[in-house]
């Protein structure tokens, strides 16, 4: 079994993962059913440039039910139609629940680099 820091690590990865290969079914995997995240108009509206991530930090809670990660955010967008470009890019905090074994995200901060 592995421990929570690897198995928060490994999330970020699949998180990384799902949108370079733009499978929105793995991505979606990854939340917890209670999480709200805002989609693009229609899945023809960007194209994916550029994905950068870099995990900074993962801490877990005191009773290992909880956890957080820091993230180096760079993601570029580009419109198919305009091309205008629509960057992703900054540090966020992501946050992590368990459930039974496993974990989920929960929700995150925005990006901090505007």
């Amino acid at each position: 079994m592995i421990g929570a820091e690897e198995a928060i690590r490994a999330l970020v990865d699949a998180e990384t993962a799902a949108w370079n290969a733009r499978d929105a079914n793995a991505l979606v995997s990854l939340f917890h059913p209670d999480t709200v995240w805002p989609w693009p108009p229609d899945s023809a509206a960007h194209d994916l440039v550029h994905n950068r991530r870099e995990t900074r930090r993962i801490a877990v809670s005191e009773q290992g039910d909880g956890a957080f990660a820091v993230v180096d955010v760079d993601t570029l967008w580009c419109h198919r139609t305009t091309k205008q470009p629509f960057h992703w890019k900054g540090r966020a905090c992501k946050v992590y629940t368990k459930v039974g074994e496993g974990w989920l995200f929960l929700f995150q901060t925005g990006l901090l680099e505007y």
